[in-house]
């Protein structure tokens, strides 16, 4: 049977808008952003996580934090940067493109909020619902036996950044 583990993990700290005069999609990490993000990914390192596809918004917020990711999981592969992870795409997008990923596929889809929230929801619900939502820096697993379909993934955690920090540690 096909199994597909989909992690959604949000960019870290950012720029402020209030600080920022430049293009949204061009506002970078914050340094204390690039260390939470770095502590946060040595604790997906500790729970042994280990992608086969690291997918991304072309957000420059988003492609600093998978590099970061990419780095610290010693991923050997290309990142491919998804419109699918646009703040205005529609999370079904995500899911049709986790449809043509191989059997047995770890992927790593790093984005925005509400987006991630929704996807996650959309994954495991079938629809948006209000109340899921991912901090900076934060992460879920979702799973899919079989087809990567509305409803039919199945949660295996939603870490807060904190604790994917704290796991870091171990």
């Amino acid at each position: 049977m096909r199994l597909v583990d989909c992690i959604l993990f949000r960019h870290g700290i950012a720029v402020e808008w209030s600080d920022w005069s430049g293009d949204d999609k061009d506002r970078p990490l914050t340094e204390e952003g690039m260390a939470k993000t770095s502590k946060g990914a040595k604790g997906l390192l500790t729970i042994g996580i280990k992608p086969t596809h690291i997918l991304c918004s072309p957000f420059l917020r988003t492609q600093q934090t998978a590099e970061i990711l990419k780095e610290v999981l010693k991923f050997s592969g290309t990142l491919q940067f998804c419109s699918e992870l646009f703040s205005e795409a529609s999370p079904r997008q995500i899911l049709s493109l986790i449809e043509t990923l191989p059997q047995s596929s770890c992927v790593l889809c790093v984005g925005h909020e509400p987006h991630l929230g929704n996807t996650a929801a959309v994954m495991l619900c079938g629809q948006p619902l209000n109340g899921l939502s991912m901090k900076k820096a934060g992460a879920c697993l979702i799973q899919f036996h079989g087809r990567a379909e509305p409803g039919v993934g199945t949660l295996q955690w939603w870490l807060a950044p904190s604790q994917l920090r704290s796991l870091g540690k171990s």
